[in-house]
């Protein structure tokens, strides 16, 4: 009997604790860091023409049969080497459609060269029916296109202006929406955008906590499987829209990423290193056990000392392969 209740007390104690960290961290909605399993993306892409460029288009014959081909549904004859000019463009089309959209809704195309052009700037695509893996049209896209950038010789710090990608906003019209399906023998899953054990358990316990019920449980580190309750039966959108805004506390391992061109750094977290006296060319630091041994604090101290950004990146890289610094370090 003194064990079940030391047992008990235990646990509790343990729920306590856990509940008190997860005051002190930052919450987020599972609508930010989740979505439902069938409510995706899909990419769609066709072959298509660009013309009106400025002697800029590709110098074989293939855009100029098309443009023949085209021309004969309108009753006129013409030949490829009639036709022939530098002024058109054969071309690849993407575009991204987002789950639920409907039929006249709108999208964002990409349109890249796939011939000699020297530059799409200028010019004008022509319909372009735009299929989805299982070889249907879902959308068509049609308009002039946008180059961005500037020409470095004219203006400064801006980015060079690449010439055979072209972007047309809003540029395309859904003309079938592609079947979702979220709820399978009666319930849903919830996916994480970054799969997480206890990230997953964390967003089920919320779920149950919300609902006074248990209908969630989390089935691996990525997906959490969700029982629709009787009451949201008929009115799955609402249910849905309250799973969406449950805040949970992601847990996010310790991370810091590093990039040596430009010399930043990027850490979250009270990331702890172990005591350890580290000598860098002039800089000598002595680490002993305090609770103020983070990340955050040696790099303001290497800072404040008149450290590079390429010093504390050398130092950090060197702590990790000690031993003193338990993190993932990406270098990029």
């Amino acid at each position: 009997m003194e064990k079940k209740l030391l047992k008990i007390t235990m646990m509790f104690l343990l729920i306590v604790l856990t509940g008190t960290l997860l005051l002190n961290a930052q919450t987020v909605r599972l609508k930010d860091i989740a979505k439902f399993r069938g409510a995706r993306d899909n990419q769609l892409f066709g072959v298509g023409l660009v013309v009106g460029l400025n002697g800029t288009g590709d110098s074989t014959v293939v855009p100029s049969t098309l443009v023949a081909n085209m021309l004969k549904n309108f009753g006129m004859n013409f030949t490829a080497s009639e036709l022939k000019s530098k002024n058109s463009a054969i071309v690849m089309v993407t575009a991204d459609i987002p789950p639920f959209y409907k039929e006249g809704m709108r999208l964002d195309v990409t349109i890249s060269s796939l011939g000699d052009a020297k530059s799409l700037a200028g010019g004008i695509l022509l319909q372009t029916p735009l299929y989805g893996a299982d070889g249907n049209v879902y959308a068509v896209a049609q308009g002039p296109l946008s180059i961005g950038g500037e020409d470095v010789g004219q203006t400064v710090n801006l980015q060079k202006r690449h010439q055979l990608v072209a972007y047309i906003p809003q540029g395309a019209i859904v003309e079938r929406e592609i079947p979702m399906e979220i709820v399978s023998n009666n319930s849903i899953t919830l996916l994480l955008d970054h799969p997480d054990f206890t990230t997953a358990a964390r967003a089920a316990q919320a779920i149950n906590s919300k609902f006074e019920s248990v209908i969630a449980k989390a089935i691996d580190a990525a997906s959490i499987k969700i029982k629709i309750p009787k009451i949201f039966e008929d009115d799955l959108i609402t249910f849905l829209a309250i799973i969406e805004e449950i805040e949970v506390v992601p847990d996010i391992p310790a991370k810091i990423v590093v990039n040596e061109r430009t010399g930043t750094i990027v850490f979250g977290g009270k990331i702890k290193i172990h005591d350890c006296v580290i000598s860098y060319g002039n800089f000598n630091v002595s680490i002993k056990s305090t609770g103020d041994n983070t990340v955050e604090s040696l790099v303001n101290a290497l800072k404040a000392s008149g450290a590079t950004p390429q010093d504390i990146i050398a130092i950090l890289q060197t702590l990790k392969q000690s031993g003193a610094l338990q993190v993932e370090l990406i270098v990029m």
